[in-house]
Order: structure tokens, then C-alpha cells, then sequence
């Protein structure tokens, strides 16, 4: 084993251990052993890969004091697949439910797949118990051995660094790296030993002697070594003196035999180290290199079998690195001048400038990973020496590399406070001088590559969005310090200002290339270049007419925008339609009258109906979207443009039958102009399956006022059916005179109760209501001459106004048509009846299942009511 023994002159320590471990041993004894066996499958890890030993049945067992766990085969239960000793410091592990993971002594990484939960639960609950006995009784063991090792200065033996031992040096690693004391002390060991140095020429010496499998167990010690994720080790190992021999051992990876990398050849190569300015500090420059280093360390050397303590490791001394870098540059200001001068130099070459772009977009990347206040420092200082006329030089040039450059600079300061930039572009007005914005609406227009195209699209939207409005403050919170006030109050300002500069003086420039669009007859010759400014373009727009929507609109309308961009749905580019029917989406979500009109009045509907019957009925991307924008408008219901859509393509509409979409918005049009299609066309109709049934609103509705609300017995009667007006056979009225003869009550019963049967057209009606006037059928008998007592809705009647609206006429009619009356009701009566009825029978709101009330009027009051009814129509 690699441990050394103690050593003689601590005698008291070895005694004490040597006790320790036989009180362990007899505490094991009280531990329950799990007799019981449990089915397992037993698995060892070869080569980053788990090896199946075989199936067969674990039990834990005490046997001469020692705690062990066995597994017997399933085959033959005489061969033992597994026989291990319990100890402390084996790192056992259960993952899930029915796996446990420990490391041998020898190093070896073991696992048991155990078939059900329960056998695992078995097996843990001992192993267990047995870990804490024993780690019970050797807690002075543990604390004796902490002091011993501190105590002297080696406490580690690794066997010497050379060509014959690495097989030993490998194995002796990995068995004392599998426990975290060991892993701690093999790190003090390596690093007090300089142990790596020592083992760095060891690499080419086996590339000499052509000598593979020292090779790989080269590259399996620096594994070991830098994932003992130690900071100190992984420092010491991108130094100058050892990085080229630690990355050649890499190289030889044994799980790839046959393949050799070049890492060093890479690592060598100085072209890539450009150096625009001589730093005067060595440790900068070291910290520079070791940046680079670390970077393709993590990223490519290592990044298959990175864990996640060396990953963060590595991301931990990268950071250190690069603040103590940008720290040095600030601190520098001469350094500054002279980067940021090298761009308004008129004797630097381009390469030059090229380079001083470059380093400027590397500090502005690491930049990212600092804090607020040192990266908010870095670009004040950047600004103050003339930032923003780098990126005016870059975004500009002829270069694409330069022009990449500088927009990664722009994007990493906008995105970091954009309002600071805004004040910038506002102060450049003011005196002046070219804004940003019109250099990005160049850069926009001019860019072949699409990358830069996008992030030029994506700046300007960002600084052309709007300040938000500042929120009502509480009375806490308005204790709001002056400056901050100000502030505020600035970025407000500067934003509106923005604003109506860009729509005065740049949209203009921005948008020519659309409005161009209106000297060409067709879109087949678009070119590539084309489409993807098109598609930029009409994605700015969209951004300003949700953000911008009192200035974006009277450009829109002003410059008819919309109608160029109607022209792009008859392009031949799918994702360019898109882009299109977007806008148009997106002006029919705002539910704006101004749009909605504009929509109308260009006929945009039209290249929309097209792209419907190209693609219907394949559900596409682009056919869905369109039946989305149509499906908007009618689950929103916006009037005006249901309006003109059915009344413009009714036709159209109905010979789309793959979706109901179109025959729904052709309904709700209908239904909009008082027409149901769903309803009887017969005028005394009883059928309510498809009337909603909603309670009128009378004194609420303010076009029935003066009106006085209906008691429940006259607005149940009103809402009945008109089947009393057919006309009663003379069996019928007979029964009822013999039936009022003998009444001896003053309130006169009803004559008889009415049908449901619906008449079939008005004109039978009609003529059935005037035979109803022959004088011999409807004779009154003497009881009918007395007048029944007033009624309450008589004297509501009498409280009216003379300007009676249409309901007391309805009410009146009603009253005087249900109960026998004279001759000189007549015809004239029947008429105004059937006319009131039209009237109510356009009503749909009003129920038509209520319950009827029966009611008897003598000769004398019809007659009054039926003349105070004419009066009144």
C-alpha cells in the first residue's frame, strides 16, 4: 500500500490504533447481520464502463469479527461474486432506491443492483450500522492520525518519477485519491514535492522510446492529478515550465488508442498571442497567458470528462485572472490613451487597428462576468476615451471581421445600461454629429453578413424603446434623492427626444427600401439579401407599432406603409410572408379604429384570402397563421371588420368548408344585422331551442324611460305565446255561456284554456280573427254587462301620459283581445294586433315558456280599452 507505516518514535499512536480497531471489531458483533438473502446483481467499473460479474444473492454477514458482505451466484451458489469488508472509510453511497456505490481499498469502484427496494433497504440499514460503530470508536484514531500527519512533513510515499514505476505511481494514486483525507493529503504531497515538474520529462521520454502504455498511464496520472480539484495544482500546471508537458501527456488518451491529439501544436503557435501594446507588468502578461490556457483547458483538453468542483475550479481562477487584468487597464489611463488613440492614428496600419478592435471587444467580453459596479467603471472609462468613435470606425469599415467586432461591442454596452448609450446619441445631437442610430441604419442597409445584420436590427430596436413611465410613488418612497430625480427626469427626456428625431430624420432613410417596393410589379426576382433586410425592416416596424403607437402610427399611415408591406405577401418566401401577416396581426390586435380603417380602406384582406386558398387545406405554418388572424377577429368580435369581410367576401367565405372558422364569422355578421338564422320564420312561433333566455331590462334600458316596471303576473303574460287569438269553435264558446250563466261570482272565470298549436302564416291569422266578429257567435250574455271590480293595471293604464310608448300599446292590445268583445272591435283591431305582434316577435331577448294568466274583460271595459288603445296608437 502507499501509506507509510508510522514511524518508531510513536509508539503510544500505533498502540492506540491497533486498540481502536479491536473495540471496533467487537462492537461489530452487536450489529444484527442480514441473513436474509436478496437478490443483486454485482458490477465493477473497467475503463469509464461497468462491468457485469453476474446475478446472485447478497447477504451481510459477521464472521470472526469482521462485518462483511457477501454475494453468492445464482448459478452456483458454492463461487462467491463478491466478498468485501466493511470499513469506515469506503464512501458508500445509495443511489435511488436499489443501488449502492463504494470504492475498494484496492481503488476498484463497486456497485450492487439490488432487485427490489427492500433487499437494498436490507443491505444499507447494515452497512450502516457497522460505519457508524466504527466510526464511533475511531474518532481518537482520526483526530490522533490528522495531528500525525500535520506533524510531519511527508506523510505520503509515492514511488520515484520514472519510465518503470508509472504503473505503480498510477495505482498507488488512485487508491489514496479515493477517500477525501487522501485526496487532500496527495494534493500537500504533490505540490510540497513538486511532484509534476518531475514527471513532465517523463513524457517525452516515452514519445522516444515510442512506448504507448507509458504513455497512457501518463495521461492517467494528470487526470488524476488535476481532478483532485485543487486550485494550487491547476495554477501550477499552465505555468511556462510544465503546461507543454502536462497537455502532450494528455494527448495520449487511453479510451482512444488510435488517435493522437494536438493540443501543443496549438498551444505553440505565438500568431495567436497579438499584442497591440507592451504591457510593463510581467504578471499581467503571466496572468494573460494563463487565461488563454485555462480557457482552452476547460473548453477543449478536458471538457469530456470534467466533473462539476474542477469545472468550477477552472471558471473560479479564470475570473481572478481577468479582473486582475481589467484592473491593471484602468488603473493605466496613459495605457487607454494610447489603445484608443491607435484608432484616430492616420499612420497605423489596419492591422493595427484591427488588433486594438479586437482587444477592445476581448476586455468588453470579459467584462460580462464582473460585477455591476467594476464592469459600469470599465465602460465609463472606455467612453471617456473615445468608445463610442471605435464603434463608429468598426461597424463602418470594409473588413467583416472588424464589423463583427464592433458590433459585439455595442451589443455588450447596450446590454449593460442602454439608457447611458441614449444619452450619448442625444448628446451627439445636440452638437451636431452623426448619432449611433444612423450609423447602425447604415450598417442595417449595407451588411451582407446576417449575423451582423440581426444584432444592428436588435440595436436599434433596444434604443429606440421608450422610457418607461415612472410608477405613483408611496409616501415612504418619495423621500427620492434629487439626483436620482433628475436622472430620471433626463431619461424620460432623452428617450421622447429620440423619438421624434428618428421619425424626422431617420425612419426615412430606414424604411426607403420598402417604400421603393412600390415601382416594382412583382416580388419573383427578390434576391436574398433583399428578403432578409425585408424581413429586419418589417420586424422593426412591428416593434414600433406596439411601442411607439401614437408616432409609429402617423408614419404608418402618413408613408402607407402597409400597403408595401401587403406587397410581401405575394412574395415567394414563406418566412418573408410570415413576417408580413405578423403586422397585419399585430395591427388587428392593438383594436385600433385608425388601423382597422386603414386595413379596410388598402384592401389588405385580399393577399391574405389568397395565401388561405394557395394552402388550404394543407395545415401548414402559414395557413394556420392566417386562420388565427381570422379566428381572432371573431372570438374578439371586432365589428368593423366582420362588417366588411362578410359584406365584401360573403362568396369566398362559404367556400371554405375545411374549418368553420369563415361560416362562423358569416353567422356572427347575421346576427349582428338582427337576423337569426337558427330561428322559425313564422311569425307566432312558440319554439324557444335556439332564443337565449334573458330577462328584460326595462326601466334599466334608458329608450324606455317614463316607463313603470311590470308586476310578475303582467310580464309572464306578456311574455306568452299569442295562441289565444285562433279562433274558438262554437262548441267551445257555447260550454263557456252555459258556464256564465250559472256563475254567481262578480269575477268572472276564464272561458276556456287556450292551445299551444302554433299558427302556420299570418294571413290564415288574420282571417281567422275577423270571422271572430260575427255578432251571432260572440253575443254577450246578460252576466257579462256587469263590470268586473278595476283591475290594477286599468289604473296604472289611467296614470300614464298621453304620449304612451310602445309598450302600453302592446299591453292595451293584449288586454282587449283576450276575453269576448263586440262587433266593433272589428277588423281594424285584428290589424293593430298582428302589427304590435311583429314588433315583439323581433324581440328574441324575450321568454316564451312563461306561464299564461287567464283573464275575462266584460263587453263595457273591452270596449273602453279597446278605444283608449286606438286613442293611444
Amino acid at each position: 500500500m502507499p501509506w507509510a507505516s508510522r514511524p518508531r518514535a510513536l509508539p503510544n499512536i500505533r498502540n492506540l490504533v491497533e486498540l481502536a480497531g479491536k473495540l471496533a471489531s467487537a462492537m461489530a458483533l452487536v450489529v444484527p447481520p442480514a441473513n436474509e438473502k436478496k437478490r443483486v446483481k454485482v458490477y465493477e467499473l473497467k475503463n469509464n464502463d461497468w462491468f457485469d460479474r453476474g446475478t446472485g444473492f447478497c447477504t451481510g454477514r459477521i464472521i470472526n469479527d469482521e462485518s462483511k458482505i457477501y454475494v453468492e451466484s445464482e448459478d452456483s451458489p458454492e463461487r462467491l461474486l463478491l466478498e468485501t469488508k466493511i470499513t469506515k472509510d469506503d464512501g458508500y453511497q445509495k443511489q435511488q432506491d436499489t443501488l449502492i456505490v463504494w470504492t475498494e481499498t484496492s481503488g476498484i469502484d463497486m456497485a450492487l443492483s439490488f432487485q427490489e427496494a427492500e433487499g437494498c433497504a436490507t443491505i444499507w440499514d447494515f452497512v450502516s450500522q457497522v460505519q457508524q460503530q466504527l466510526l464511533s470508536l475511531g474518532g481518537p484514531d482520526d483526530a490522533l492520525s490528522d495531528d500525525a500527519m500535520e506533524s510531519f512533513a511527508n506523510p505520503l510515499v509515492l514511488p520515484q518519477p520514472e519510465i518503470g514505476n508509472l504503473d505503480d505511481i498510477e495505482h498507488a494514486m488512485r487508491g489514496i485519491a479515493s477517500t477525501p483525507q487522501g485526496r487532500d493529503a496527495l494534493a500537500k504531497f504533490v505540490i510540497s514535492e513538486d511532484y509534476i515538474r518531475k514527471l513532465v520529462p517523463l513524457v517525452e521520454m516515452a514519445e522516444d522510446l515510442e512506448s504507448l502504455k507509458d504513455l497512457h498511464w501518463l495521461c492517467n496520472i494528470m487526470k488524476m492529478l488535476i481532478l483532485l480539484n485543487d486550485s494550487q495544482i491547476i495554477d501550477h500546471i499552465v505555468n511556462e515550465e510544465v503546461v507543454f508537458g502536462v497537455i502532450g501527456a494528455l494527448e495520449y488518451d487511453p479510451d482512444f488508442p488510435r488517435h493522437k491529439a494536438n493540443h501543443r501544436r496549438y498551444l505553440k503557435d505565438n500568431s495567436r498571442y497579438k499584442e497591440v501594446l507592451s504591457i510593463a507588468d510581467p504578471n499581467i502578461t503571466r496572468k494573460i497567458h494563463a487565461t488563454w490556457r485555462l480557457t482552452y483547458l476547460k473548453d477543449v483538453v478536458l471538457a469530456r470528462i470534467l466533473d462539476d468542483p474542477t469545472f468550477g475550479v477552472l471558471n473560479s481562477l479564470i475570473f481572478y485572472n481577468q479582473v486582475d487584468i481589467i484592473s491593471h487597464l484602468q488603473n493605466n489611463p496613459g495605457y487607454l490613451e494610447e489603445l484608443f488613440g491607435i484608432i484616430d492614428s492616420p499612420t497605423a496600419d489596419i492591422k493595427r487597428k484591427r488588433d486594438a478592435v479586437g482587444f477592445i471587444q476581448s476586455c468588453c467580453a470579459i467584462a460580462k462576468s464582473l460585477q455591476v459596479t467594476p464592469r459600469a467603471t470599465l465602460y465609463t472609462n472606455f467612453i471617456n476615451h473615445g468608445l463610442l468613435r471605435v464603434i463608429t470606425f468598426a461597424i463602418l469599415n470594409k473588413e467583416a471581421s472588424i464589423r463583427v467586432a464592433g458590433t459585439d461591442i455595442l451589443v455588450a454596452m447596450i446590454d449593460h445600461d442602454p439608457a447611458m448609450v441614449r444619452a450619448y446619441i442625444y448628446k451627439a445631437i445636440n452638437e451636431k454629429k452623426t448619432p449611433l442610430t444612423e450609423t447602425l441604419i447604415e450598417l442595417l442597409l449595407v451588411e451582407v453578413d446576417l449575423g451582423v445584420k440581426a444584432q444592428a436590427a436588435d440595436a436599434i430596436k433596444v434604443l429606440l424603446e421608450p422610457q418607461p413611465p415612472q410608477p405613483p410613488q408611496q409616501p415612504q418612497q418619495q423621500q427620492q434623492s434629487p439626483q436620482a430625480q433628475s436622472q430620471e427626469s433626463m431619461a424620460r427626456h432623452t428617450g421622447e427626444f429620440l423619438s421624434k428625431h428618428f421619425y424626422d430624420y431617420s425612419a426615412s432613410k430606414l424604411f426607403q427600401p420598402l417604400k421603393d417596393l412600390e415601382k416594382r410589379e412583382t416580388l419573383n426576382d427578390i434576391t436574398f439579401h433583399e428578403v432578409q433586410l425585408f424581413n429586419h425592416l418589417v420586424e422593426i416596424i412591428i416593434y414600433l407599432s406596439r411601442t411607439h403607437q401614437f408616432r409609429s402610427k402617423f408614419y404608418i399611415f402618413s408613408e402607407d406603409i402597409s400597403s408595401r408591406i401587403a406587397q410581401l405577401l405575394s412574395a415567394p418566401q414563406k418566412h418573408l410572408k410570415l413576417t408580413a401577416l405578423k403586422f397585419f396581426r399585430q395591427c388587428i390586435g392593438l383594436q385600433d379604429e385608425y388601423y382597422n380603417r386603414q386595413i379596410i380602406q388598402r384592401n389588405h384582406f385580399i393577399p391574405i384570402l389568397n395565401i388561405v386558398y394557395e394552402t388550404m387545406p394543407r395545415d401548414n405554418l402559414l395557413n394556420s397563421a392566417c386562420l388565427e388572424l381570422f379566428e381572432y377577429i371573431k372570438r374578439e368580435n371586432v365589428k368593423q371588420l366582420i362588417e366588411h369581410l362578410v359584406e365584401t367576401f360573403r362568396s369566398k367565405f362559404l367556400e371554405i368548408t375545411y374549418v368553420d372558422t369563415f361560416d362562423l364569422l358569416v353567422r356572427r355578421y347575421d346576427q349582428m344585422q338582427g337576423f337569426n338564422p337558427d330561428a322559425d320564420t313564422t311569425l307566432f312561433s312558440n319554439d324557444s331551442t335556439n332564443t337565449p333566455n334573458r330577462t328584460p331590462n326595462i326601466n334599466g334600458n334608458q329608450r324606455w324611460q317614463g316607463v313603470k316596471e311590470m308586476d310578475a303576473a303582467e310580464e309572464a303574460y306578456f311574455n306568452t305565446s299569442d295562441d289565444e287569438d285562433e279562433p274558438l269553435p262554437k262548441s267551445v264558446l257555447s260550454k263557456a255561456a252555459k258556464m256564465n250563466e250559472v256563475t254567481t261570482s262578480p269575477m268572472l272565470k276564464s272561458l276556456v284554456d287556450y292551445p299551444d298549436d302554433d299558427e302556420d302564416s299570418m294571413d290564415t291569422t288574420t282571417t281567422e280573427l275577423v270571422d271572430l266578429g260575427t255578432k251571432s257567435e260572440l253575443e254577450p250574455s246578460p252576466m257579462l254587462q256587469t263590470p268586473p271590480p278595476e283591475r290594477l293595471s286599468e289604473k296604472r293604464r289611467r296614470e300614464e301620459d298621453n304620449d304612451e310608448d310602445e309598450l302600453g300599446k302592446l299591453s292595451s292590445s293584449k288586454r282587449r283581445n283576450s276575453g269576448p268583445s263586440t262587433p266593433s272591435v272589428g277588423s281594424a283591431a285584428g290589424h293593430n294586433t298582428l302589427k304590435r305582434k311583429k314588433g315583439f316577435k323581433n324581440d328574441r331577448n324575450s321568454p316564451t315558456n312563461a306561464k299564461k294568466i287567464e283573464i275575462s274583460l266584460s263587453a263595457k271595459a273591452a270596449s273602453e280599452a279597446g278605444s283608449k288603445g286606438d286613442d293611444g296608437g
